[in-house]
């Protein structure tokens, strides 16, 4: 993750974003010979009350402690939201550290446990969206969701997974920006590194959004999907973090058309693999550490 490096993580930031405002968002006339996407850096300057050369210095990453009024004007004008400002002022507070030892990510065996017991579609997700177990309900709903998978790489490379999201360029936008909010400051995990170099060569699209800088939280809402066999499903969703992994859980509304329809999913499922236990890989995978 070259861009990543401590000197420009907060330059490529606020060059990233002023590049997503418009003049006429910022309340500047857009007439004229633009040459720049967005807003010029001097307007950025002029709006936040500083002087174009100490923005130039914040962009150019010469210049790696603005103050926190500094970064409250700038997210004012770069209109960030609540998670956005946070991820700014985190990018300005970060500081060089030692190096962590990285662990296994493990998932307990009470909640191998609890998956055996859960009637609804869940599974346990790794920090950068690897799969590390899964109950049948899960895999019923989508194979993809089997054990030692990763849910980026298959969201943006595996067109049935393309297929199964009714609103795949949100879905692929905010699992990019959710990413880049997980990964922080810990730009130098193995993990990491790998996943983002290897969608960077393979997906033009993660290269579109990698480069927007978006942040965002994956915590919940509610999602559309397109299964082969019973067809649309409305899906609320829901992440418990349980030690060092996310539970993953979706659930319809009670009644509802698609909770008729994920019972019945259910019932096949059950049918085709009767007493099926939660999926769980024998060893959890080395090359997918935190």
């Amino acid at each position: 993750m070259k861009d990543e490096e401590s000197g420009s993580r907060l330059g490529s930031y606020l060059r990233a974003r002023r590049e997503l405002v418009s003049p006429a968002q910022a309340g500047i006339p857009s007439g004229g010979n633009r040459r720049v996407p967005g807003l010029r850096r001097e307007e950025v300057a002029l709006l936040a009350g500083i002087s174009p050369d100490y923005y130039l210095r914040l962009e150019r990453g010469r210049d790696k402690n603005p103050s926190p009024q500094v970064l409250e004007a700038l997210a004012r004008v770069l209109r960030l939201d609540d998670v956005e400002r946070t991820y700014l002022l985190g990018l300005a507070a970060a500081r060089p550290r030692a190096p962590r030892r990285k662990r296994p990510e493990h998932v307990p065996e009470r909640v191998h446990a609890l998956l055996a017991h859960l009637q609804i579609p869940a599974f346990v997700e790794g920090r950068a969206f690897d799969v590390l177990a899964s109950n049948p309900l899960a895999v019923a709903l989508s194979p993809r969701l089997r054990p030692g998978q990763n849910r980026l790489r298959l969201l943006l490379l595996d067109p049935e997974e393309h297929a199964f999201h009714q609103d795949w360029p949100k879905a692929a936008a905010d699992f990019v920006a959710a990413l880049r909010t997980t990964i922080g400051d810990d730009t130098d995990n193995p993990r990491f590194v790998e996943l983002v170099g290897e969608l960077a060569l393979s997906s033009q699209r993660f290269r579109i959004l990698w480069a927007r800088h978006d942040v965002r939280g994956l915590d919940g809402g509610t999602t559309t999907v397109n299964h082969p066999v019973v067809g649309e499903l409305s899906l609320h969703r829901d992440k418990l973090p349980i030690d060092d992994v996310i539970l993953v859980v979706y659930y319809p509304d009670k009644d509802s058309d698609s909770d008729e329809k994920l019972r019945l999913l259910g019932t096949l499922s059950h049918t085709a693999s009767p007493g099926t236990a939660p999926d769980r890989p024998a060893d959890p995978p080395s090359a997918k550490t935190v």
